[in-house]
């Protein structure tokens, strides 16, 4: 895959790109990460990128000239456009799924806008997809390329240590990812579950199944809701909502059709 950022500060990316696990997957080769210099692509005597808004506003809004210059370059230098997406607090929610969507993808280019924004005419024009990492509101879009960038690098083959690493990471399916425990057994007097100590695999896996659910309960119940729960898992929240004495209400989502599944 060949990651190309767009960006007024390519600075900001020589630390995360050259670290951990995003310096190894390019390094194998796995992966192609090219920034690019906004401002190069800027006809103003100093480099300028960005202007005043019509219509009055505060704060400055970047040019279109200098990123339809960039992106005309960049295209010209491959042999297809790649798949743009524009970092912007506007943008549809990141999630997991977007990244294993777009992992498929053999290119794709990231915009960072700046200032209180972009000319509408790169996102109409340009722009494949918006995409946010939160509701909040950050200086760039430099740190959410950063934060798309790792997370879609790591669902690559190859990039992780065992390709199966990513398959029971909180989101995968829905919910969060179980507890884990390694060494010490004990430790400053708390132990690990004994379960995990016993060696039986399927047990293990069933523990671990129900573990997701409960701190998904706890913590996203949202996520719960929404979550493809299969008879297995139904049967396991029921246990899990018994043990608590709570109800299905609390979760607003559909309870066990046949009471005998239990």
């Amino acid at each position: 895959m060949r990651i190309d950022i767009l960006t007024l500060f390519p600075e900001m990316f020589e630390g995360p790109l050259h670290t951990s696990i995003l310096e190894r997957a390019q390094k194998k080769g796995l992966v192609e990460i090219v920034l690019h210099q906004l401002r190069a692509y800027s006809l103003e005597k100093h480099h300028q990128v960005d202007e005043y808004p019509f219509g009055g506003g505060v704060g400055m809004l970047m040019r279109p000239e200098p990123v339809f210059a960039a992106w005309q370059s960049l295209c010209a230098a491959l042999t297809q456009p790649p798949y743009l997406i524009y970092l912007s607090p506007s943008g549809k929610q990141l999630q997991q799924t977007d990244l294993q969507r777009l992992a498929q993808k053999p290119q794709i280019a990231l915009l960072c806008g700046h200032y209180e924004g972009i000319d509408q005419r790169i996102i109409d024009q340009l722009a494949d997809e918006e995409l946010s990492i939160g509701d909040y509101v950050l200086t760039g879009g430099e740190l959410p390329a950063m934060v798309l960038t790792d997370g879609l690098v790591r669902l690559l083959p190859g990039v992780l240590g065992h390709d199966e690493s990513s398959d029971d990471e909180s989101f995968r399916d829905g919910l969060l990812e179980y507890p884990q425990y390694t060494r010490p057994a004990v430790y400053e007097g708390a132990g690990v579950p004994a379960i995990l100590l016993q060696g039986n695999h399927q047990k293990i896996a069933v523990w671990r199944r129900k573990q997701s659910l409960l701190k998904t309960w706890r913590v996203r119940p949202d996520l719960l809701a929404k979550a493809r729960l299969d008879r297995e898992d139904r049967i396991l929240l029921a246990e899990i909502l018994a043990e608590s004495n709570l109800s299905y209400k609390t979760l607003s989502i559909a309870p066990l059709v046949n009471k005998d599944d239990l």
